[in-house]
């Protein structure tokens, strides 16, 4: 069966019938950005194959590559001085709350 391409004015639409298990049909509408539709159709014309071919043998690579980790830059704490005055315990948390805003904060 022959693939059916649709163009919008902002990207191409394609309906993708396909065999599935046999005696099963599945129909799958595809929107692809310009770019990604223009690179295909240039796909098409270099290996002469049908643009469904195509776009199922470009999705299997690209699903099948391995995936690779992206590296990221380990994250640094950098301690700075709190400059607090002298007497507050920064251990107990609801005992600074009330010394900095009074015993009416609840």
């Amino acid at each position: 069966m022959p693939d059916s391409l649709f163009v919008t004015s902002r990207c191409l639409t394609i309906d993708i019938l396909m065999s599935w298990l046999y005696h099963m049909v599945m129909r799958t509408t595809l929107t692809l950005d310009d770019d990604i539709a223009a690179k295909l159709r240039a796909e098409v014309r270099k290996s002469g194959h049908s643009f469904r071919e195509t776009v199922n043998r470009v999705l299997r690579l690209g699903l099948n590559a391995p995936r690779v980790p992206v590296r990221t830059r380990k994250f640094v704490v950098r301690p700075r001085p709190l400059n607090v005055k002298a007497g507050v315990n920064l251990d107990n948390v609801a005992e600074l709350v009330e010394q900095l805003e009074g015993p009416s904060h609840r």
